[in-house]
């Protein structure tokens, strides 16, 4: 017997069906064109990418080279300005400075110099370099050129200094030989001298080499010489101004033997000499280049400055022509001689006696003038009749 209902179906799992895989379709294969071209295959994406890149650094590097170049230009225009507006800042204290040294000169060679006004400039003059000083503390000079600053104060304190010793000694002076007066003097005026080398070896020369080692160009170191003329700081020099000085009073009356003695006068037309005579008339030949040449002496025991001569020419006592040279410096008992040229003599001289007059101006303190003075007959004639 079975247990098993009839009218139970026995059910089974069912398979499902296999499924075969979908054949992947095939490329067909283009047939070439007769002698046509073959087509190109496309880059692979990666390669566009690589080469946007490329592209984006090189762009990136031209940028930062382009604003190297940029910067450097730049900086190149800065560096030149800050070394000219310095040296700008620079100049007119140098130029100030030095002009006391020609002011110095000027004076020792007036002949109205004193004792008290020589005084007077030298403190004046000293508080020119000390305003000076002042004035270059305010320099803000470029990196490398800091020390060499340090040098332009250094000149205008030795310059302050020294004017201010020469000050303080004629002023101390009494009644000290003109000699011992003159050494002293020389002493206190070496520092002026040092103070052109420091401005020239300490200052100018290096700050040129710094420049000129940074590439700066068109920016020029300034000079400054306050003692152009060493002779005029010597003490010879010294001692000639100081007897001349000393031979004046306080009030300004000069005192001592002052004077000058005319020599000669003598008419030079090339290879011709004729010396002129006050009695007698003489014949002189007029060229293009006729010259008078008057010698006198200083009689007195004193340096004489700025001594004029004067040369007058006159027909039938009107002046046809007047020139005057002057004499910047003569020593005591020491002779000179004074040329004039370029006569442009007018016809009226030619043909007629002239007087050929000439004069050593008086001089401070002289008394004795007879000797200073002559007129001479002469009669002018062209050169080869």
């Amino acid at each position: 017997m079975s247990t098993f209902d009839d009218g139970t179906e026995v059910e089974f799992f069912e398979e499902p069906e296999t499924l075969e895989a979908p054949d992947r379709p095939r490329r067909r294969m283009r047939p070439r064109r007769p002698g046509g071209p073959r087509r190109t295959a496309p880059p692979p994406p990666g390669a566009v990418a690589l080469a946007r890149l490329a592209g984006l650094v090189a762009l990136a590097i031209a940028v930062v080279v382009g604003l190297v170049f940029w910067v450097g230009s730049c900086q190149g225009k800065s560096t030149h300005d800050e070394y000219m507006s310095y040296m700008d800042a620079v100049r007119p204290i140098a130029q100030r400075s030095a002009a006391a040294g020609t002011q110095l000169v000027k004076e020792l060679g007036s002949a109205k110099l004193t004792v008290t006004t020589l005084h007077s400039k030298l403190e004046e003059w000293s508080r020119q370099q000390q305003q000076a000083y002042d004035d270059a503390l305010l320099l803000q000079p470029p990196g490398p050129l800091q020390a060499a600053n340090q040098q332009v104060l250094a000149t205008l304190q030795l310059r302050a200094i020294g004017l201010t010793g020469l000050a303080d000694t004629l002023a101390l002076a009494g009644s000290k030989p003109p000699s011992k007066e003159a050494n002293l003097l020389a002493k206190q005026a070496e520092l002026l001298s040092a103070s052109d080398l420091v401005w020239a070896e300490l200052f100018r020369l290096p700050a040129s080499q710094t420049m000129a080692r940074l590439g700066v160009k068109g920016v020029i170191a300034p000079p400054s010489t306050i003692v152009p003329n060493p002779e005029v700081i010597s003490p010879s020099s010294f001692e000639l101004v100081y007897s001349r000085l000393n031979a004046k009073k306080p009030g300004g009356k000069v005192t001592g033997l002052h004077g000058t003695e005319l020599i000669s006068t003598e008419a030079v037309n090339g290879t011709s000499t004729k010396q002129l005579s006050p009695s007698a008339s003489t014949t002189v030949d007029v060229g293009a280049n006729l010259v008078f040449k008057v010698t006198f002496t200083d009689a007195g025991n004193f340096e004489e400055v700025h001594v004029p001569v004067k040369l007058t020419v006159s027909v039938f006592g009107k002046t046809v022509f007047t020139k005057t040279e002057t004499v910047q410096t003569i020593l005591a008992k020491q002779t000179k001689t004074v040329s004039f040229g370029n006569l442009n003599l007018p016809t009226s001289a030619f043909g007629n006696t002239a007087t050929v007059h000439v004069q050593v101006v008086k001089v401070p303190g002289e008394v004795n003038l007879s000797d200073n003075s002559a007129a001479y007959p002469v009669f002018f004639s062209l050169s080869g009749g």
